[in-house]
């Protein structure tokens, strides 16, 4: 598989290059929000992770190195030497790993609602997850995560949010769906992120049960060069709730590092 001839992928605007990466079960359009709060000036490069969206359905099981070497490649078709890296939930799991292999390739490192140092409950917790999406498919697993991505004030308020990452999701081929779910599901970086030399953003929600906020400190703890950042009162779909906050704080990170 090549990033540029198989890769659905989509450019906006001009500047240094920031690649977005989407999470399990979501697509690039994702990141609508967030590219139209940070504005002007920067080249967006964002995709469908395999299995999702437009890109190739194919079969699993997926290793987190397949997602590392897409990106890779993608990357490499569009003739970037170095980028700025963003990632939400598995995406920010992939831009991990893609920052421990190709540390050369990147100015900067944003970790959105992403893991590291799950304790054995918590381990316990995403494997069971990954179990019911596995048997039970898309529709009982987005049931019961509704609750856990979003407050209960952005429930009421915006349905048709909530009805579109659905939609968009039921839309995954289930088995390409439960394989990057089971990546999810079974890597933590935790141990390796002294290695990453790469100017860090982590941020997430005050409520993530999924990404916690002990989490994201872990981050910034044993990265070097980090910082770090928690959303009051929300909860694991900052980037849908709240991309007008997510891109508050990318934007003075970007201009710096």
């Amino acid at each position: 598989m090549t990033g540029e001839t198989a890769t659905n992928y989509r450019i906006d605007g001009d500047g240094p290059p920031v690649t977005l990466i989407h999470g399990v079960g979501s697509y690039l359009e994702s990141w609508d929000g967030a590219i139209a709060a940070l504005g002007g000036g920067y080249r967006f490069l964002r995709y469908d992770l395999r299995g999702h969206g437009n890109s190739p359905k194919l079969p699993g099981p997926y290793r987190l190195d397949d997602f590392v070497e897409d990106l890779r490649d993608l990357l490499d078709g569009q003739g970037i030497d170095r980028t700025h890296l963003a990632g939400f939930s598995l995406g920010g799991l992939i831009a991990q790993a893609f920052a421990l292999a190709h540390p050369d390739r990147l100015h900067s490192l944003t970790l959105i609602s992403t893991v590291a140092g799950r304790t054995d409950a918590e381990r316990d917790a995403v494997r069971r997850r990954a179990a019911t999406l596995a048997e039970k498919g898309a529709g009982a697993h987005l049931t019961e995560a509704v609750d856990r991505w979003f407050t209960a004030e952005f429930i009421a308020a915006r349905p048709d949010v909530l009805e579109e990452r659905r939609r968009r999701s039921l839309n995954n081929d289930p088995d390409c769906y439960a394989a990057a779910y089971r990546v999810l599901a079974d890597h933590d970086l935790a141990d390796r992120l002294p290695e990453i030399t790469t100017p860090t953003l982590a941020m997430t929600g005050e409520n993530d049960v999924g990404s916690t906020p002990r989490m994201a400190e872990l981050i910034a703890d044993r990265v070097p060069d980090s910082r770090l950042h928690i959303f009051p009162h929300l909860k694991h779909s900052v980037l849908l709730e709240a991309p007008d906050q997510v891109a508050a704080q990318m934007k003075p990170f970007l201009e710096t590092a």
